[in-house]
C-alpha cells in the first residue's frame, strides 16, 4: 500500500497544493464559490495530480534510477510493476471522469484538453528544454475550467490569471529542476534550468515579477481591496527570499525555494477571499 501512496505522491502533497491554489483563486474570483463545485474541484485536483504522477513515473521509469532524488520511486526501485501502475492510472482516471460528469458540458471540453496536456508533459523533457512551460499550461487548465463550471464565461480575469499562473509555474519548476540539473545533464534530460544556464536566477526573477504584474492587474480589474495588495507585498517578500535561497544553486536550498511557493499560493488565496469579503 505504501508503494501505491508513493506512486501517487499522496505522501508529498506539495504538487497537489500548487495545482489547487490557482484553481481556488479562480473559483473565488468568479464571485460564486459554491460549496459543491469547490468540493468537486478539490477532489478533481487530488485525483488528477495523482494520475499525473503515475504517468510521469511510468514515462521516467528507466531514467529515475539514475537521478539521486528519484531513484527510490516505486517503479524505479521495483516495488511496483508497470502493470500495477497502469491499473492505478485507469482507476484514477475513472474517478476523475465520475467527478467531471457532475459538471457542465463546457467543463468537459476543457477537461479533455487538460488531460491531453497532462499526458504529454512527462515526455516533453526528452525533446525540448521547455517542459516547464508545458507543465505551466497543464497546471493552469483548472482556471478556465472553474470559470466554465460556475459562470460559463471566460472574462479577462480568467486569462490574466492563467498567464500569471504559467509565469509562476515556470519559475518554481525551474527552481525544482535546478535540484536535478547535474543528473539531468548526464542522462540527457532537458529542462529550463539547463537552458537558462547562468542566467537561471535572473530569468526566475523576471518570471516572478511578471507573475506579480499579472496578479496586480487582476486586483485592479476586480476592484479588490487593500488586503489583496498587502498580500501581493508578502508574495514579493517570499519571492525575494526564494532568490536568496537559490543564490548559490545548492540542491537543498533550491528545493526549499520550490517548497516555499506553497506559501505564495496560500497568501494570494487569503488575499482574494478577504478582499472579496471586505469589498
Amino acid at each position: 500500500m505504501l508503494a501505491y501512496i508513493q506512486l501517487m505522491r499522496l505522501d508529498k502533497p506539495i504538487g497537489t497544493l500548487l495545482l489547487l491554489w490557482p484553481t481556488l483563486w479562480a473559483i473565488w474570483l468568479t464571485g460564486q464559490p459554491y460549496t459543491y463545485i469547490t468540493l468537486i474541484f478539490i477532489l478533481g485536483v487530488i485525483t488528477m495530480r495523482a494520475a499525473g504522477c503515475v504517468v510521469n513515473d511510468y514515462a521516467d521509469r528507466h531514467f529515475d534510477t539514475h537521478v539521486e532524488r528519484t531513484k527510490n520511486r516505486p517503479l524505479a526501485r521495483g516495488a511496483l510493476t508497470e502493470k500495477s501502475a497502469l491499473w492505478t492510472l485507469f482507476i484514477l482516471l475513472f474517478i476523475a471522469l465520475c467527478l467531471l460528469l457532475t459538471l457542465n458540458k463546457l467543463s468537459w471540453l476543457i477537461a479533455c484538453i487538460a488531460l491531453l496536456t497532462a499526458m504529454i508533459y512527462p515526455f516533453m523533457k526528452r525533446y525540448t528544454h521547455l517542459p516547464q512551460v508545458t507543465l505551466g499550461i497543464a497546471f493552469s487548465w483548472g482556471i478556465p475550467m472553474a470559470y466554465a463550471a460556475i459562470i460559463e464565461q471566460f472574462p479577462l480575469t480568467c486569462w490574466l490569471l492563467c498567464l500569471a499562473n504559467i509565469f509562476w509555474i515556470i519559475a518554481y519548476d525551474t527552481e525544482y529542476a535546478m535540484v536535478d540539473r547535474n543528473d539531468d545533464i548526464k542522462i540527457g534530460i532537458k529542462s529550463t534550468a539547463i537552458l537558462f544556464g547562468r542566467y537561471d536566477k535572473l530569468i526566475i526573477g523576471i518570471l516572478q515579477v511578471l507573475t506579480m504584474i499579472g496578479l496586480f492587474m487582476i486586483g485592479i480589474i476586480n476592484q479588490l481591496s487593500l488586503v489583496f495588495y498587502i498580500a501581493l507585498l508578502l508574495v514579493a517578500m517570499l519571492f525575494i527570499y526564494q532568490q536568496w535561497l537559490i543564490k548559490n544553486r545548492e540542491r537543498k536550498r533550491c528545493f526549499q525555494a520550490f517548497l516555499n511557493n506553497n506559501y505564495v499560493g496560500i497568501v494570494v488565496f487569503l488575499g482574494v477571499i478577504f478582499s472579496l469579503k471586505i469589498a
